[in-house]
């Protein structure tokens, strides 16, 4: 039987028309009232509201899962299932009632709009949508139509991380939700969450977030669209497909409008629209959102009332009913139906439901919510068991009861573990609620309820760890509060504001911490900085205060305060005063940067100045006059080092004086470069190649920030590569020579050692390792130990040098220097008359080379000298020896000769003077005195033999190429080999003969001697 209409006055309209608040208003104006509302959530909102117009006392508040109930209560605000059948209260008011079209839902609505009444006044609120219906089956309704209190415009398609701030972004699904939320934390900061799963204190917690201002964005189901009152400005839709129970379907336009209705708050205009996911909405359906015109409601889910308890059979028949007015159709089965459907064929329950009171009993228990989304069989085993316990014991087993509850009571795990434990608890607050279902219910109310209060708090702090940044969300509260914010660096230059960890201040300049992006993240920065002003003015301060040594200039061109990058070097007109780029924010500025700029710049000129002071007192040396200064400016314009071969006519025209004068600069003048062995040190090196780099480009080259350190380590040859300029290793104070590169003051010392080997005569003096003919030598020991180099490596170098290689079989080798060994191992006097002091000098520094060399550099010449091998036996597999390099200079003259040389007609000229020539012997003096100058500054240089290792400036002997070049200008060397040179030799007093010792190998060579001549 259905109602009448009279008395019933339905208010209609589209959201934000203030419809819930218009029956609060109408309900707190009579003696009592009941107000049905379609979520817990929705009723514990309007529950507050009611108490604060009437007090605590008075109102109650009754669902499936909670009831506060005070005795005397004239109000009471329930879910519409919770609702009376039947009440005697002078006013009911009715929500959402277009719901009554649901398919799951559907008929508890229209059963309480169709048979539920106030004495006094009765208020049903929905859409308009439900006028057509409601006049059709309640005749004499007053229809009262409300229009929206704001306007609601289309705002197109979005992406996600380009919707304006107060926006809620609508999905069906929690994977979807989920995958939403984290995708705004990191975008924007953070955002809300409000399922349908979740438990109403969560959700209400969640809402409490957004609407705090704590986040900006909120993430949620079609739930919002239930009658909670947001503060949203914008509604964009992640999806327009839902899952309904039964199937996947489109969102009709009635449900999308219910839903971007949610935008605009009160007198304030709203937007809705899609996300870059959704195609976007037409432009008829974007009209009939904004008009608010959708298909009316045509019928109603309708479940028979008369419900007969006879039997099973009987039940499950009148459930079954048909509706016998237009406008209403029979529902589908909902889960109470279904439950029951699989309850009527246990056998336990057939026998135990022989009564109408049982059957209610299983009806009444079939009611219990599926909270847990399980399959229908597995709730229906649930119910069985409760019922059991109802129709034995009266009440719901106690223990089994316990057991449920405590597997629940745990607040560790992630979201889906914490959801899962809330629908569990749910369950049995709803059985605690029940009437005479328990036999201590007051107990297990407070117990469950304490649990689900724990349980759901501990999923509002999970999901706000997980899709909030706690950090952002502050900042930006306090932002849009125009609060002053507090700033805290700590030591290591972690930059904390308001006690949140927003980035890392290095010298002048802030780096957010990563992660932080999108609009939000501009935000953040400006709150930093503007928080960071003082700083950057204490730190400009202490900068401008600080000594040299707080300050340093790294390979890679930046310039370092206390470890921090404040500068970098850029390449400028000159390559001795490079341009100063300041590292830092634009918040420093005025006088602190300009300190700061005339520091850093006085520091790098004054490092420059000290590092690289003896090419810079070249530079301004004014004793040098002529070909010595052209030679200094050419030096000086390349860095300290060069090639001899480039200057040679200008080293052949300078005079001792000029040469003096230049030696008192720290310039050396080598076989192969003419260079000062102050800036071969490790920090020059690196400065020079620096600065050569930033001149030319060649720190935005690939390796040369690596490769700069590795050539200024001290490392006396390197490994090369070929994509490399030669020019940034001669810079560096090394010589490119194939594979390898070797720095230029051991090709001196190499040239210390091959020179004396080059000058040896067979039969003049005990040949010295590494000797053959006196035109051609094998590498040694020595050489391939100050090198630091393989046999291999060591041809590669030689060759570069300009020095040629011809092979010899090691028995050829072997043989000839076994008929040279009578002739080498003269007597001692014979040695003493031949020898000079040059060669002296080279055989001793070979000789103490030798004797620390590793053994696995073995020289070549080893395997020459080395005697014949045991024949081995016949048949015995034999390896052939290898060859020996015998090594001589290119073209006639090696590198080390190519200096300033006479020309041939100069060295006949020389050849016919005579001895006591006075030219000749003040020649021969000033080059005995060059030699002693070049010793003395080689000594002052600091050089000392480091033996078998790195020896740079080893003896002062660097300068010995030279004095080689000048013993072979075409006389000397020649003129000793002259009868001429025998007799001016012969001039001299005659030397003491030393007594022989008998015991001694010259003694036994002696007298072996005089019997072969008998």
């Amino acid at each position: 039987m259905i109602l009448s209409g009279r008395g019933v006055t339905a208010v209609l309209g589209p959201t934000n028309t203030g419809k819930t608040h218009y029956a609060i208003e109408r309900m707190v104006a009579h003696g009592s009232g009941v107000i049905g509302l379609p979520l817990r959530l929705l009723a514990r909102e309007v529950y507050t509201r009611v108490v604060e117009k009437v007090g605590p006392q008075h109102v109650a508040l009754v669902t499936g899962e909670e009831k506060i109930t005070p005795h005397g209560a004239r109000f009471s605000v329930c879910t519409v299932e919770a609702m009376p059948r039947e009440t005697k209260a002078a006013f009911v008011a009715i929500d959402e009632i277009q719901l009554a079209g649901d398919l799951e839902r559907g008929h508890i609505f229209t059963d309480r709009l169709l048979h539920l009444r106030g004495r006094e006044e009765t208020l049903l609120l929905g859409a308009g949508t439900m006028r057509s219906i409601l006049e059709k089956l309640l005749p004499g309704i007053t229809i009262v139509e409300r229009p929206r209190l704001s306007t609601l415009y289309y705002a197109g398609q979005k992406k996600i991380t380009r919707l304006p701030q107060r926006s809620a972004i609508v999905a069906f699904s929690a994977d979807e939700v989920y995958a939403i939320a984290e995708l705004i934390r990191r975008q924007r900061g953070g955002a809300a969450v409000v399922l349908g799963a979740l438990s109403p204190r969560t959700r209400n917690a969640q809402v409490g977030l957004y609407q705090s201002g704590d986040v900006e964005y909120l993430v949620a189901t079609d739930a919002i669209g239930m009658g909670l009152n947001l503060d949203v400005d914008h509604v964009a839709f992640a999806q327009d497909r839902k899952f309904d129970g039964y199937q996947f379907r489109n969102l009709n336009p009635g449900e999308l409008g219910q839903i971007a209705g949610r935008a605009g708050r009160h007198l304030r205009d709203g937007t809705f629209g899609v996300t870059g996911q959704v195609q976007p909405f037409d432009d008829e359906l974007v009209e009939r959102i904004e008009t608010h015109q959708f298909d009316p409601v045509k019928v109603l889910q309708w479940r028979s009332k008369a419900v007969d308890y006879s039997s099973l059979r009987a039940l499950r028949t009148s459930l079954d009913a048909a509706p016998t007015i237009a406008g209403l159709t029979r529902a589908l089965p909902a889960t109470d139906s279904q439950a029951l459907d699989y309850l009527s064929r246990y056998p336990e329950i057939i026998d135990m439901a022989t009564t109408p009171e049982r059957v209610e009993k299983l009806w009444e228990a079939c009611a219990l919510p599926d909270y847990r989304r399980i399959t229908p069989a597995q709730h229906a085993d649930l119910i069985s068991t409760i019922f059991s316990d109802l129709v034995r014991h009266g009440t719901v087993n106690e223990n089994f009861m316990a057991e449920q509850v405590r597997r629940a009571d745990q607040t560790d795990g992630e979201i889906d573990t914490l959801s899962a434990r809330i629908a569990q608890i749910r369950t049995w607050t709803y059985v605690s609620n029940r009437p005479g279902w328990l036999a201590h219910p007051t107990h297990w109310q407070e117990k469950t309820r304490e649990i689900e209060d724990r349980l759901s708090d501990a999923l509002h702090e999970r999901l706000t760890k997980r899709f909030v940044d706690r950090r952002t969300s502050v900042l930006m509260k306090r932002l849009r509060e125009n609060a002053m914010l507090e700033a805290e660096i700590s030591v290591n230059g972690d930059v904390f504001v308001e006690g949140h960890h927003v980035g890392q201040l290095a010298g002048f300049r802030f780096t957010p911490i990563s992660g932080a992006e999108g609009p939000d993240a501009k935000a953040v920065q400006t709150a930093a900085q503007k928080a960071l002003a003082l700083e950057f003015e204490a730190r400009a301060a202490r900068l401008y205060a600080c000594g040299n040594s707080d300050l340093a200039v790294g390979s890679d061109g930046f310039v370092r305060w206390l470890g921090e990058p404040v500068a970098k070097l850029s390449g400028s007109d000159h390559i001795m005063h490079p341009r100063l780029i300041l590292l830092s924010d634009e918040q420093l500025t005025g006088n602190a940067r300009d300190h700061v700029a005339a520091r850093l710049e006085r520091f790098v000129n004054h490092h420059i100045a000290t590092v690289l002071k003896p090419l810079d007192d070249l530079s301004r040396a004014e004793d040098l006059q002529g070909i010595a200064k052209g030679i200094a400016f050419q030096l000086v314009e390349n860095l300290g080092v060069l090639f001899r071969r480039d200057v040679a006519e200008e080293v052949k025209s300078l005079d001792q004086d000029g040469r003096a004068s230049m030696r008192r600069y720290g310039i050396r003048f080598g076989a192969y470069h003419v260079f000062m062995p102050a800036l071969l040190k490790p920090a020059p090196a690196e400065l020079i190649t620096l600065l050569w780099a930033l001149k030319n480009d060649g720190l935005d080259k690939a390796g040369y920030g690596d490769l700069i350190p590795a050539l200024a380590a001290g490392r006396t040859s390197v490994v090369t590569d070929p994509t490399f300029e030669r020019t940034f290793y001669k810079l560096a104070g090394f010589r490119f020579l194939g594979k390898r590169a070797v720095r230029v003051d051991i090709l001196e010392r190499l040239a210390d050692l091959i020179r004396p080997l080059l000058q040896w005569k067979p039969g003049t003096t005990p040949r010295p390792e590494g000797a053959y003919d006196g035109r051609r030598f094998t590498t040694t020991t020595a050489m391939l130990s100050i090198l630091g180099a393989t046999p291999d490596d060591m041809e590669e170098i030689l060759k570069g040098l300009g020095y040629r290689a011809e092979a010899v079989k090691a028995e050829e080798a072997q043989a000839y220097l076994a008929a040279q060994a009578p002739a080498s191992t003269g007597t001692a006097e014979a040695t003493e008359t031949v020898a000079t002091d040059d060669a002296d000098s080279a055989s001793e520094e070979a000789g103490e080379a030798a004797t620390t060399a590793t053994e696995e550099a073995t020289p070549v010449a080893e395997a020459a000298e080395a005697p014949a091998a045991a024949t081995p036996a016949e048949g015995e597999g034999t390896e052939e020896p290898k060859p020996v390099l015998l090594w001589r200079p290119g073209g006639g003259r090696s590198e080390q000769q190519r200096g300033p040389r006479p020309q041939q007609g100069d060295r006949r000229g020389q050849n016919n003077r005579q001895p006591g020539n006075a030219a000749t012997e003040g020649r021969n003096e000033n080059r005995r005195r060059d030699d002693r100058q070049d010793q003395e500054q080689r000594g002052r240089d600091g050089g000392r033999p480091n033996r078998g290792g790195d020896r740079r400036n080893e003896g002062g002997r660097g300068d010995r190429p030279e004095r080689g070049e000048r013993h072979d200008r075409g006389g000397d060397r020649h003129e000793r080999n002259k009868p001429q040179q025998a007799q001016r030799f012969e001039a001299k007093p005659p030397r003491k003969e030393k007594p022989i010792d008998p015991d001694s190998p010259f003694a036994k060579l002696a007298a072996l001697k005089e019997q072969m001549k008998k």
